[in-house]
């Protein structure tokens, strides 16, 4: 199926079972091969435990990839200043009829703007890990996708080469 820029379209974050965790809308913005770009703006103002305060219309620009297991949101304040970077690692995605549908393997990459970054919620990860029975190809998956991601951020790769 093919998209037209602008187009407005849903994300659906999944927990392993099939639970919705979040959805949200954002408008799609390219497809270069097997990476998809969205923009989105937050509508409401949001406390978040990890991220801190994020202020209505702050800007987030979305990366999927469709044969990764990672995406990265690259956050901007209203003003357009570079807030951070969000990674999360997560099962291959499904696009399609509008709507961009992944399972959240719970690990997440928070990427400052001089590029330093933590690593968030192993334990969440280890836990549902155990109640989900996660297999040996999932997990290879996940440390696999987590060191190919720090490796990215560590040479300023694309995404992480944004100077703006």
């Amino acid at each position: 199926m093919t998209y037209r820029s602008d187009e407005l379209i849903t994300v659906i974050s999944r927990k392993f079972d099939g639970t919705i965790s979040r959805s949200w809308k954002c408008r799609f913005i390219e497809q270069q091969e097997t990476l998809l770009t969205f923009v989105g703006e937050f509508d409401i103002d949001v406390e978040h435990a990890e991220l801190g305060f994020i202020r209505r219309g702050t800007i987030s620009y979305e990366y999927y990839w469709l044969d990764r297991w990672y995406n990265v949101f690259r956050f901007h304040e209203p003003n357009q200043q570079l807030r951070y970077y969000y990674c999360n690692i997560n099962m291959p995605l499904r696009f399609e009829g509008g709507t961009l549908d992944y399972v959240d393997l719970d690990i997440d990459v928070l990427v400052s703007a001089d590029l330093s970054y933590r690593i968030l919620d192993l334990d969440d990860y280890e836990e549902n890990a155990r109640t989900f029975g996660y297999s040996a190809d999932v997990r290879e998956n996940v440390d696999r996708s987590l060191n190919a991601l720090i490796a990215i951020i560590e040479k300023r790769d694309f995404p992480f080469d944004y100077c703006g």
